[in-house]
């Protein structure tokens, strides 16, 4: 039974290691050693995912859409089926990565996708050319291209949320911003992302079963730092160098 167990973890993490990678990826793997922020902020933004607690029910998804307001057919925030272990089937929800040394930032030519002191790369979308060498660069699948203008209703909205931010234009590459704009807002209303909803990630505050975490790095007393010192979590793709600041606790652990 312990054989089995080892057995079906270490397929897993073989799934996840491989199952969201794209060629370029490899391709790309020197350009993974651009520096990160050169002034660092007090905050150091993650996540953690407790993949036993992720059902696929792409809640999350759907919350993202409606607040960063996406066009149906641009998804910020995938979930992506990973095999089984045992009985229970696996997902892997990905948003960016928020890498602390990332491929997207070395190839960008204009300078449209830097990082912020508190470490999340974010987009420029007025500096963007729409060239798309960030999208191949980036090891995760996490961004996507806006080839139409998006004019109409947002199908998700009002249900799973309200706009929280312009739409971009076409032409542009999209991608998560760990919701920043919830986070200055709330730091700037004397609230803490990660504990207080309206300071946290759109897709942590509505997952129904629990599994997203989000909190301060820099912070011995937030909660993430607390589940990253009790618990065994893994990165996707780590091998590359990137740094990502999106954790995973293996479904194989015992819940704490």
């Amino acid at each position: 039974m312990t054989d089995t167990k080892k057995t079906n973890r270490r397929d897993f993490l073989k799934l996840a290691a491989v199952g969201v990678t794209v060629v370029a990826g490899s391709r790309l793997l020197p350009r993974a050693e651009a520096s990160g922020p050169t002034e660092a902020g007090p905050h150091k933004w993650a996540m953690v995912i407790d993949l036993a607690k992720c059902t696929g029910c792409g809640q999350c998804t759907l919350a993202c859409q409606a607040h960063n307001d996406t066009a149906p057919s641009i998804s910020w925030n995938t979930v992506v089926e990973s095999g089984h272990i045992g009985d229970q089937k696996i997902y892997i929800p990905r948003p960016c990565m928020q890498c602390e040394k990332a491929p997207c930032v070395d190839v960008c030519m204009v300078k449209a996708s830097t990082y912020r002191p508190d470490g999340i790369v974010q987009m420029d979308y007025d500096r963007c050319i729409g060239c798309r060498y960030c999208e191949v660069a980036c090891p995760y699948g996490a961004r996507s291209f806006n080839w139409e203008k998006f004019d109409g209703s947002n199908p998700v909205v009002p249900q799973w949320g309200q706009p929280e931010v312009e739409r971009r234009p076409r032409g542009v590459v999209e991608k998560c911003s760990f919701c920043s704009h919830r986070i200055d807002r709330g730091l700037a209303l004397g609230l803490t992302p990660g504990v207080h909803p309206d300071a946290t990630p759109a897709c942590v505050v509505t997952c129904p079963t629990g599994a997203r975490y989000f909190g301060d790095l820099n912070d011995p007393k937030s909660y993430i730092n607390i589940l990253l010192h009790e618990r065994s979590t893994f990165r996707l793709r780590e091998d590359l160098g990137t740094g990502p600041r999106v954790y995973y606790i293996p479904p194989s652990n015992e819940e704490g």
